[in-house]
């Protein structure tokens, strides 16, 4: 049995991918060694086949391009910007004033001796 390797780089995968493909290995046969290296969630088998077509189009870089469509909304400076900004922000918006507080719990001590003289003095 071959040792697995886990968490192997995509272009790693792509590069064994290119070199079995230049060794005449059909891409079935590719898949199977891919999945018993780099364990069965390496690359699929249409992924297999999608290189393997790249490759034989006359692709030879094994890296990921860059996707077209339409760009990320998310980069580096707006998470640091918003980081930042939850780092300073003025946490007393999220606290319970203390008046707030003393109401909630007066009114809740009202209920239980409600509760309790409606009980006859037994606690249900």
């Amino acid at each position: 049995m071959f040792k697995t390797i886990e968490g192997a780089a995509d272009c790693e995968i792509s590069s064994v991918n290119l070199f079995l493909k230049a060794r005449n290995v059909l891409p079935i046969e590719i898949h199977h060694q891919i999945c018993q290296v780099y364990g069965d969630n390496a690359m699929s088998d249409g992924m297999v086949r999608k290189w393997v077509r790249m490759f034989n189009e006359g692709r030879e870089n094994v890296h990921y391009e860059a996707r077209k469509g339409r760009p990320s909304l998310v980069n580096d400076d707006l998470v640091l910007g918003s980081t930042k900004d939850y780092m300073t922000r003025d946490v007393s918006q999220f606290l319970i004033c203390p008046y707030t507080f003393l109401r909630f719990q007066a009114l809740y001590s009202m209920t239980f001796s409600a509760v309790i003289l409606v009980a006859g003095g037994r606690i249900l």
